[in-house]
């Protein structure tokens, strides 16, 4: 077994850990959450950690008891196909679809817009700069610890603790806090955790697996069982780190009601309170924070996108990881609106599934000699998320009589689907197919063993009456 990490190294990792998740929407969504949330803050709050936290923690721990490099070898003995296909979605999406591109366009709109005024060319010439900045650090994936473990992370932590650190010790009001929004009303705690998703790391657990082993190794982790170890200790060393941070931001967007008279999100939320504190200084202090907390994930999603494709099919790490810059930037000029629209129906399809992987994984033990129970599970939870991602499509498309046949129908057959769990009940059903599946297959196969004993037992009876015969 490897030796154990010293706890300086053990720091250093979940640094890593932490740097690699809490990017763009880390920031802006738990501020929008308490702000919306009211006084229903705190059970929106603790939904929102179920999701933002819990999952990503979970898909940590889960890759590293399967002794899993990366998301594709979790999911290879469910089927080399669905490993495939599911792997490069998720890649494509936490990369440079959507969450890429995302990273430059939040620390534009929150960080230059006011400061500078919103342009096209401003936009353009924000995104190159900060893509060629990521570039720099990408393209060198053996000293990513260092870029983001040693030095981004603890500079983030240092500005946004700055901001942090007042809001908490004087909040903006000490009046009751206001009637949460129409969505925080009735179910706060189930709006927190689909809120939550838009963070996407759950998705980020599983594809970071490659780079936070990778990083392991070279602090030199070796052992399967020592890398479970080292890394769920990094995971929730880095969770409550995450988990802490949320807390504030959500306790500062609930409290900023009254001080910031409009807000349309999280990030005027920040953008708002900043200044509140700070005067114009504040302005320059949240862009600051946030295009350190956006270029440290910008850097961790193109290295593992780039490491896991090259992985996946022929081609050199740095070509897989300019094409992915190169497409993040055209995509990133397509505005914040659109990555933001588009992204939810495919967060609404895969994050099912990212569930039911993560779950898989922690009973990886058990789970392994029944894949006949992991792929029913998989597959009813794929057909049932499948309407989700129907019913969060923009509203032309959603709008369409086909789109609003299919999503009627989810709604009345699947128990949850109106509030984002219509996969729970097929999950379970998979579960029970699956596992009556493999109850019926172990029968089948008791008797026939139990048939070719018996069958064993004959022929050594009658040779033995045939050699009685003869000697007779």
């Amino acid at each position: 077994m490897s030796p154990r990490l010293r706890p300086g190294q053990s720091l250093l990792l979940a640094s890593l850990v932490f740097g690699l998740f809490f990017g763009a929407g880390n920031l802006i969504f738990p501020a929008g959450l308490g702000r919306d949330a009211g006084s229903a803050v705190t059970a929106a709050t603790v939904g929102f950690l179920a999701t933002a936290v819990g999952l990503p923690v979970l898909g940590i721990v889960a890759s590293a008891l399967t002794g899993s490099r990366s998301v594709r070898d979790m999911t290879s003995p469910i089927s080399r196909r669905f490993a495939v296909v599911f792997t490069c979605l998720l890649y494509l999406t936490i990369g440079p679809l959507f969450a890429i591109p995302r990273t430059a366009m939040v620390s534009y709109e929150i960080g230059v817009t006011p400061l500078a005024g919103d342009s096209t060319l401003g936009r353009v010439l924000f995104s190159l700069l900060f893509f060629a900045l990521a570039a720099v650090a990408a393209f060198r994936p053996g000293r990513l610890m260092d870029w983001i473990g040693r030095y981004l992370t603890p500079v983030f932590l240092v500005l946004l603790g700055a901001l942090a650190v007042v809001a908490l010790l004087s909040p903006m009001t000490t009046d009751p806090l206001p009637a949460p929004a129409p969505a925080y009303a009735e179910t706060p705690l189930v709006q927190g955790f689909l809120d939550g998703y838009n963070t996407m790391d759950a998705l980020a657990s599983l594809a970071f697996a490659v780079v936070i082993v990778d990083a392991a190794r070279r602090l030199g982790v070796e052992s399967p069982r020592r890398m479970a170890v080292e890394l769920g200790k990094a995971g929730v060393v880095g969770g409550l780190g995450m988990a802490a941070v949320y807390a504030a931001l959500a306790y500062i967007g609930a409290t900023s009601v009254g001080a910031i008279a409009q807000a349309d999100n999280g990030g005027d939320v920040l953008a708002g309170t900043s200044q509140h504190y700070f005067g114009a200084a504040g302005l320059y202090l949240i862009a600051a924070i946030v295009f350190v907390a956006c270029l440290k994930t910008c850097i961790g999603l193109i290295v593992a996108c780039a490491q896991m494709f090259s992985d996946l099919f022929p081609g050199v790490y740095r070509v897989w990881a300019g094409a992915f810059l190169l497409v993040s930037f055209a995509v990133a000029n397509l505005g914040l609106d659109a990555i933001v629209a588009w992204s939810v129906p495919v967060l609404m399809l895969l994050y099912p599934i990212a569930v039911v992987v993560i779950l898989l994984g922690l009973a990886w033990s058990r789970v392994r000699h029944h894949l006949v129970v992991a792929r029913c599970v998989v597959a009813f939870t794929a057909a049932a998320a499948l309407f989700d991602l129907l019913g969060a499509l923009p509203k032309p498309l959603a709008a369409t009589p086909a789109v609003t046949a299919l999503t009627g129908l989810a709604a009345r057959v699947l128990p949850g689907y109106e509030v984002g769990f219509g996969w729970v009940v097929p999950a379970l059903v998979g579960l029970a197919v699956g596992v009556g599946l493999a109850v019926s297959r172990r029968r089948t196969s008791s008797r026939e063993a139990e048939g070719m004993g018996r069958g064993e037992r004959l022929c050594h009876h009658d040779l033995d009456h045939a050699q009685t015969q003869g000697e007779s």
